[in-house]
């Protein structure tokens, strides 16, 4: 059990504090509830533009990493399509530094037009080596458009477009500050060897005089449910032909999450996996194959994805993987095998609360979600799952008309059409 208590500042911030005084550490872990869903449909890839603009000064703090060096600390974050999450690990006893640091850029991140263009440079650069010059980088700038029509899941975080980034703006930035980077749109973790009674005086000293921002409204549009089969085809100079299907899945908070979360594992979750076996070992198809959920906040993807065996081509894959699929589907799933990845995920569950940077982590993130302590209570959701339970999601999600596929052929090899 990960026992923690909560409390509000009265200008909304939630604050979570798990006490574990086995070690002299604390982890002070601050998540923003925004995300590339959050953002503009031309004006994409703020979200992480953020995440690095954060780390480029404030009011009253130049260089933000220079003084939390100075007291033993460590720090980073990431963004993703739900969330952006900004996490300090360091000596208990300099806690307060942590409490200094967050809310000064809080309060007032330090809008230099210089840190703009440094970090905008940043993210174009990143943009560029990660997704458009690494192979197969460029993935999910194809497949999220096909598997999202309306919902801002269409876009990735780094972007729809190098040129978003390239054309924001001091007022863009400075916009997208004062409507997320607000006190009532984050929840603060405080994790380790400290007290509750501490960490309420540091909150209301250093996040206490933050005034409040306008409530976040989101109308999101919902995702329509995909009833016909889609496809794109790309080609790149990469050394083999990859192939890529995403199905439609219900969101992280749907009682079939756990499901579906199951049945990935029973496909692709490492080598003793169906598909892997299957189509890796046996039938050399493909060199690797695997499958896995994106586990978003609204609905989501099962992705089945691999690379193709030297001479076949992803029409081939694709076709192997579907007769796969079609057989396995008409077959029972013996509670033995349905067991064993149960036993894998409740481990990952049970080994991801032993740490304490990730026990923060999981309060923030479940808070977000609605209810911090769900990270109690996965265990047991886990646990109901049977093995009709991981066909039955099978049968309802495995379905082409709900399949968006991506076949990414290697121009040094010829294809068949």
């Amino acid at each position: 059990m990960v026992q923690h208590e909560s409390f509000y500042l009265a200008n909304g911030l939630k604050v979570i504090v798990h006490e574990d005084h086995k070690a002299p550490l604390a982890v002070v872990n601050l998540l923003y509830k925004v995300g590339a869903r959050d953002e503009d449909p031309e004006k994409t890839g703020f979200a992480h533009l953020f995440e690095h603009l954060m780390f480029g000064g404030s009011k009253h703090i130049p260089a933000y990493d220079e003084p939390l060096q100075r007291v033993g600390g460590d720090n980073n974050a990431f963004t993703s399509n739900d969330i952006t999450n900004y996490y300090i690990t360091l000596p208990a006893k300099n806690l307060e530094t942590a409490f200094w640091l967050e809310s000064d850029r809080m309060m007032g991140l330090s809008f230099d037009p210089e840190v703009l263009r440094i970090q905008r440079d940043v993210v174009i650069e990143e943009f560029k080596q990660r997704y458009l010059n690494q192979p197969y980088g460029d993935v999910w700038l194809k497949l999220r458009p096909l598997c999202y029509q309306v919902h801002p899941y269409r876009w990735p975080t780094i972007g729809k477009e190098i040129a978003h980034v390239e054309r924001a703006t001091m007022e863009d930035v400075k916009a997208f500050f004062y409507k997320f980077y607000i006190p009532n749109n984050a929840t603060l973790v405080v994790a380790g060897d400290v007290t509750v009674e501490e960490v309420k005086r540091l909150s209301e000293k250093w996040f206490g005089p933050i005034p409040a921002g306008k409530t976040v409204q989101r109308n999101l549009p919902e995702e329509p449910e995909q009833n016909a089969y889609r496809m794109v085809e790309t080609e790149a100079d990469v050394p083999l032909h990859g192939l890529y299907l995403a199905f439609q899945m219900p969101e992280r908070m749907h009682p079939d999450y756990h499901a579906v979360d199951l049945l990935s594992d029973v496909l692709g979750r490492g080598k003793s996996s169906r598909l892997y076996q299957s189509l890796v070992e046996e039938s050399h198809v493909f060199n690797n194959l695997s499958a896995h959920v994106s586990g978003a906040i609204d609905k989501g993807l099962f992705v089945i994805e691999g690379l193709l065996a030297p001479g076949k081509t992803a029409e081939m894959g694709e076709k192997a993987v579907w007769d796969f699929l079609e057989v396995f589907k008409k077959e029972s799933l013996s509670p033995r095998e349905a067991e064993k990845v149960k036993i894998k995920a409740e481990s990952t569950v049970t080994f991801s609360n032993l740490e304490l940077l990730n026990k923060a982590m999981n309060l923030a993130y479940f808070d977000m979600l609605g209810n911090a302590d769900q990270v109690n209570t996965e265990l047991d959701a886990i646990r109901k799952v049977t093995a009709n339970d991981i066909m039955d999601q099978a049968n309802l999600i495995l379905q082409r008309e709900r399949a968006s596929v991506l076949r990414y052929h290697a121009k040094k090899i010829n294809h068949e059409n």
